[in-house]
């Protein structure tokens, strides 16, 4: 709440005000409505207006999709794809009858005579004429025999050229001579009089025929020999009965015509695309953008556009007449639809600039705001007059309404600032709010009163007894620490533990779950040439758990200084727990010493983890040793120990199961096989690095879930200095 003079903003005076003010916004509802009522037939007469146009916008637009694009696209798609497939098919039909005739005549090589073949000559140059090439290296004489029967050719080409106003032909041999018709002969003598060098088994078309086995178009590649015009090439391998082939048929189609079509069919917004079987455009009048031609190794595969409308439609023209589309370009949006070549394999599309066809849809839109405008202008005019008269009653109501409500509002609120005043005089030495009998009001008031009294007597009791609880708690706390403090000088600290001693090194940790834990190691020389490793858990959680793990270690490090072996270590031990056990607790507990002159290790368990040993050169692996039982359950129990022979690099990891059955948010044990990852990520560290890689990977494993067991770790490192 916030005070504005006498007015508490958002007390129950301004609630009183607000309900007024809602009352009056009632009541001005009712003038609204009579403002409806004059307003109808302004309303009635725009809507009707909208209505008409709205009608006209979209019947016109209508008419513009079904007669501008679809009729006129369709007609000129089909017009010039069916031109185009007569084309194609008509160098289809050249290129075959070539081939054909060159079948007969190389599979009937020894009934047809030879005839005589000439090289390039420029003085033919603006005619058809017959030439031999040669690819590099390949001698005249060697491709004689072979080149006299298809010279034969020559005066098919000349005639179906001349038939089908062609301006060349061809037939090339697999050693790499050509029979070529075309008029410029001139174009294959170099400056020096030597004639060119065309290596045609190496070209594209020729290498695309032979793959395929059967008849294909190429990709469109500018023909450098005739100034750089657009051409593509259709070629046909031809093969003897046994399947051996025997040479390919080709000839190249000048696309300069059939693009000015293309370009000549443009209109204001309109035009028409090719693309061919890899989805390259071909033909297009564009310049720019995503449909203009550029050379077949930088054109993009308009089937993998980045326009998913543009790729869908151009896979389906290529398997039949597609429907009208509106596709979304990097260019703009444009009306299209696409009608397949079949003959070469290709897709006309036709396009229409979504603007440039809804340029009639934009006018009319433009003239029916203007409509709009003006209907609206007038019936703001008439509406003006009504409200000015309907604002000026409003003011006078409101005005009357507020007094009225202040003046109750403030009869209402003043015994509630009278204890919101008291409160405020509360402090530390005055907590406790009495009652008075100004907040006798006989109302909810007096029950707000009452009850804020009744919590304050409630409230000194309750901090007086937090006061008690909290210097108990303080005093608590302060013993737990020294706790801490002595258990954890208890447990070897010092690093590195043995530091005069180059032949091992040896590390441990804990961390216990609550302020003491129940888990501890130890490491001590029992003699110069013995080291003795003690790893253990006992029973249990916090302070009990703690004073039991000190009486063990004190007793284990006892009897282990007298010089026993593991086995005798821990049946002494126990013997002495068991005595006076009152409290049954037990503790588990791996024993081992090592000989460090010779690396002999004694072991024991009394039901503890199994240890996990790393060889040279090897790494971490779990030992599953024969484990004897716990110590402090019964008395009288002996147990067994074994050796193992350690080898210098060799390494020792023990821990509690603290480390395996660290539980994460998900109730999921982190386990031994995570643990030896985590060995396993760098075992060539030293102990005390290989004790934070665990940690690190338990902390990542645990994350945020709570410490349920202690964790305690140690690890040796045998090295045998001699």
């Amino acid at each position: 709440m916030k005070r504005f003079r006498n007015l508490v903003i958002g007390g129950i005076q301004s609630k009183v005000l607000a309900l007024i003010l809602v009352s009056m916004l009632l009541v001005a509802a009712v003038f609204l409505l009579s403002m409806v009522a004059q307003s109808n037939m302004l309303t009635e007469l725009t809507n009707e207006t909208n209505e008409r146009q709205v009608s006209t916008m979209t019947g016109t637009t209508e008419d513009v999709i079904e007669n501008v694009i679809t009729q006129n696209m369709t007609r000129v798609s089909l017009l010039e794809s069916a031109l185009t497939d007569k084309l194609f098919g008509n160098l289809a039909i050249r290129v075959k009858m070539v081939g054909d005739y060159a079948r007969t005549l190389l599979t009937h090589a020894d009934s047809v005579p030879r005839a005589e073949w000439r090289r390039p000559d420029a003085a033919h140059d603006g005619e058809l004429f017959v030439k031999a090439l040669f690819a590099p290296g390949l001698n005249e004489d060697a491709a004689d025999e072979r080149l006299g029967i298809i010279a034969n050719l020559e005066p098919m080409m000349l005639s179906v050229c001349a038939a089908y106003e062609a301006d060349n032909i061809w037939f090339t041999l697999p050693e790499g001579a050509t029979l070529m018709a075309d008029t410029v002969p001139g174009n294959w003598i170099n400056e020096d009089g030597s004639y060119v060098a065309y290596d045609a088994p190496e070209r594209y078309w020729y290498t695309q025929a032979v793959e395929a086995g059967t008849l294909i178009y190429t990709d469109v590649e500018y023909d450098r020999r005739r100034d750089g015009e657009l051409a593509l090439t259709c070629a046909l391998p031809v093969y003897d009965d046994n399947g051996t082939l025997l040479g390919v048929a080709g000839a190249d189609f000048y696309l300069k015509e059939m693009q000015q079509s293309i370009i000549e069919a443009s209109q204001s917004g309109g035009f028409l695309v090719v693309v061919n079987q890899y989805g390259h455009v071909i033909m297009s009048p564009e310049e720019q953008g995503v449909f203009r031609v550029v050379n077949s190794a930088d054109a993009a595969d308009l089937r993998m556009s980045e326009s998913p409308e543009l790729a869908a439609l151009v896979r389906d023209a290529m398997q039949g007449k597609t429907d009208v589309r509106l596709v979304s370009t990097a260019d703009g949006n444009y009306y299209m639809l696409g009608v397949p070549m079949k003959t070469v394999g290709w897709t006309l599309l036709a396009c229409c600039s979504e603007i440039e066809a809804e340029k009639p849809v934009r006018q009319l839109q433009e003239d029916y705001h203007a409509i709009q405008q003006e209907a609206v202008s007038l019936h703001r005019s008439k509406s003006a007059q009504n409200k000015t008269q309907m604002w000026i009653v409003l003011a006078v109501l409101l005005v009357s309404m507020l007094a009225g409500a202040y003046y109750l509002g403030k009869r209402i609120v003043r015994p509630l600032n009278t204890i919101t005043r008291k409160i405020a005089q509360l402090s530390e030495t005055n907590l406790e709010f009495k009652m008075e009998d100004a907040y006798r009001t006989g109302d909810e008031v007096e029950e707000l009163a009452l009850s804020f009294a009744a919590i304050s007597h409630k409230t000194v009791e309750y901090l007086n007894t937090v006061k008690r609880v909290t210097a108990e708690k303080e005093r608590i706390g302060t013993e737990l620490a020294l706790a801490t403090q002595i258990q954890a000088a208890m447990l070897p600290h010092v690093v590195p533990a043995f530091p005069e001693r180059k032949d091992f090194d040896i590390i441990g940790c804990m961390d216990p779950a609550k302020e003491v834990g129940g888990d501890f190691f130890d490491y001590f020389l029992v003699d110069k040439d013995h080291l003795c490793m003690v790893m253990a858990d006992v029973s249990g959680k916090g302070i009990p758990a703690a004073l039991f793990m000190m009486v063990s270690k004190i007793i284990l490090q006892s009897v282990a200084m007298l010089g026993g072996s593991p086995a005798e270590i821990l049946t002494k031990t126990n013997e002495a727990i068991c005595s006076n056990n009152e409290a049954q607790m037990f503790v588990t507990v791996w024993v081992g010493i090592l000989e460090l002159s010779t690396g002999k290790l004694t072991c024991a368990n009394a039901g503890h983890e199994y240890p996990v040993f790393k060889r040279p050169n090897g790494k971490f692996e779990l030992f599953k040793d024969k484990h004897g039982f716990v110590i402090g359950a019964f008395d009288g129990t002996e147990y067994k120990e074994y050796e193992m022979q350690l080898e210098p690099g060799t390494k020792l990891f023990v821990y509690t199961d603290g480390v395996p059955e660290a539980t994460n948010a998900a109730k999921e044990l982190f386990g031994t096989e995570r643990m030896l990852t985590a060995l396993n990520g760098a075992p060539d560290a030293a102990p005390a690095d290989i004790l934070k890689n665990v940690k690190k990977a338990v902390d990542g494993f645990v994350e945020e879930a709570e410490q349920f067991d202690d964790l305690t770790m140690m690890c040796l490192e045998y090295k045998k200095i001699d």
